[in-house]
């Protein structure tokens, strides 16, 4: 069951208030004081939180994701990338029942099941904030259907081994049943203490609309935060009316493929790279005009930093307004020490590094 637990009242730092005050908005509120852990000594900054829509929970500003382990990363060495992120001071962990149902030889689950046991063999689930989704097609279910969240949250429960989930999203959204069927299906797993709040990625603006009013109408649990595919290339699926009313209604928004499926990090410059990864083939329609003046201006601004692209991407995600945090995959211990650099160069990025990032990616 559910109970307040010691992170969020650990021990204090204040590093990055100024930067946390400077880039939150609405869901982007500075967590308390006491709600920043102490990070590791091989880091330059401990991370600064920040709060998660109308909710009592705080995240730092970068999520690690879940969807490379049992796929690009096997066991092993998911356990030193985990090992990694939470040592450089950081805690929260996307995944997804479905993950890494794609891989041939898999059903799903292979992620949610390798963090269950890292987390087990750590002692370390108190520590964690911990994001898994529900909705895409596991053992022959699929949907948003009340029987599917219940049947869903116990069989991701029992992989993660763990009695409660941070934040269950809708992976996707569901038009063959009402909103209130699965909001009530949630509400019963937040009594239950099995979920502590609900999210909801993929939705359009006019899908969040409905799902918060019906959520207010029934006086059940509403969507707390936002998970919308949103990089420096990807931008009209939250820029707008989305954007406007996750803002609008304090919604958290953590954003998934931050990197463009590692487009942004600068490693595939033409069509010959994309051999170099299984991602390949999904990363040649970055390969454009666009697509090049991005990295240009990602390399310009990394230069000045002495950073590297992906960091620079992940950055220019943080300080966006409206945003938590970006979510950012790797397959390595080296990429994840890229990574982990992001929230204190966000804290460095000038307004004329702003600018060119925003020119480059403008889509006219």
């Amino acid at each position: 069951m559910y109970t307040r637990r010691t992170f969020l009242t650990s021990t204090a730092v204040a590093a990055l208030t100024t930067f946390l005050v400077g880039c939150s908005r609405s869901s982007n509120e500075e967590a308390p004081a006491g709600a920043t852990p102490a990070s590791s000594s091989a880091d330059p900054a401990p991370i600064g939180k920040r709060r998660v829509g109308r909710s009592d929970i705080f995240i730092s500003p970068l999520v690690l994701g879940g969807n490379v382990f049992g796929w690009t990363a096997d066991r092993d060495r998911s356990f030193e990338i985990l090992d990694r992120f939470v040592d450089a001071g950081f805690e929260t962990i996307d995944t997804a029942d479905a993950y890494s149902s794609w891989v041939p030889g898999n059903r799903g689950g292979e992620s949610e099941t390798i963090i269950g046991e890292w987390m087990r063999s750590r002692g370390n689930r108190d520590r964690i904030i911990l994001i898994t989704k529900l909705g895409s097609e596991m053992d022959g279910h699929k949907g948003l259907s009340a029987a599917n969240v219940q049947r869903a949250a116990e069989a991701s429960l029992k992989r993660l081994q763990t009695d409660y989930i941070d934040i269950y999203f809708s992976h996707f959204p569901d038009p063959s049943v009402p909103h209130e069927e699965t909001l009530a299906a949630y509400q019963k797993l937040i009594e239950a203490g099995k979920v502590r709040i609900i999210g909801a990625s993929n939705f359009s603006a006019e899908q969040v609309r409905d799902a918060l009013d019906a959520s207010a109408q029934n006086d059940l649990p509403r969507y707390e935060i936002l998970q919308p595919r949103y990089n420096l290339y990807d931008r009209d699926g939250f820029d707008g009316p989305l954007r406007e009313l996750a803002k609008a209604e304090e919604l958290g928004v953590i954003t998934y493929s931050s990197l463009a499926s590692g487009f942004l990090t600068g490693k595939y410059r033409s069509e010959a790279d994309l051999s170099q990864s299984q991602r390949g083939g999904g990363i040649k329609r970055y390969l454009n005009e666009r697509g090049l003046r991005i990295l240009a201006a990602l390399d310009e601004v990394a230069a000045r930093h002495n950073a590297a692209p992906a960091d620079v991407a992940l950055a220019w995600v943080i300080v966006n307004d409206g945003i938590t945090a970006p979510i950012a995959s790797a397959t390595s211990v080296e990429q994840l020490n890229e990574l982990v650099r992001a929230p204190t160069l966000a804290s460095k990025l000038t307004k004329e590094d702003i600018e060119l990032l925003e020119q480059a990616s403008a889509l006219a």
